[in-house]
């Protein structure tokens, strides 16, 4: 008794949403009487292929009706899912790295910089050469061996 009446209408609202689900999957793609089995291992396959079916159903009516496309929503998720490259990764642990050193031994920016030009010779060259136009090695003044 104590929700809002707008509480009320986003809650029923989501209902709404899973008793068409249910009425969909139940009427039309036969989830009750499909499959008549008592295996719990088969009657979970036949709901999972149900609720598939009604997904691949989902999408293709979003696909047709919408002037979105699936595939503008993939290159979204691509951007936003993008992978961090080798080189950034190395930047972000060496950065890390860097400021623990310098917070936790109290280090000058010369100690610093000495420390990473020693800490990048010591790095494998191909890292080393990943490495050379990094905005890390740019910040501190620092040379990386060639």
């Amino acid at each position: 008794m104590s929700l809002s009446e707008a509480e009320i209408i986003r809650i029923y609202g989501k209902r709404w949403d899973i008793e068409v689900f249910f009425k969909t999957c139940k009427s039309y793609l036969k989830l009750s009487k499909e499959y008549h089995g008592l295996s719990y291992d088969a009657l979970t396959a036949h709901v999972a292929v149900v609720f598939t079916r009604y997904m691949l159903m989902s999408v293709a009516k979003r696909d047709d009706e919408d002037e979105r496309t699936l595939g503008e929503l993939f290159y979204y998720m691509v951007d936003e899912l993008a992978d961090i490259t080798f080189s950034h990764s190395m930047q972000l642990i060496t950065e890390a790295m860097l400021a623990s050193v310098q917070k936790v031994f109290h280090a000058s920016d010369e100690q610093i910089a000495e420390f990473t030009a020693d800490f990048i010779s010591r790095l494998p060259e191909y890292m080393q050469e990943l490495l050379k136009n990094n905005d890390l090695t740019a910040k501190n003044s620092i040379e990386v061996p060639s």
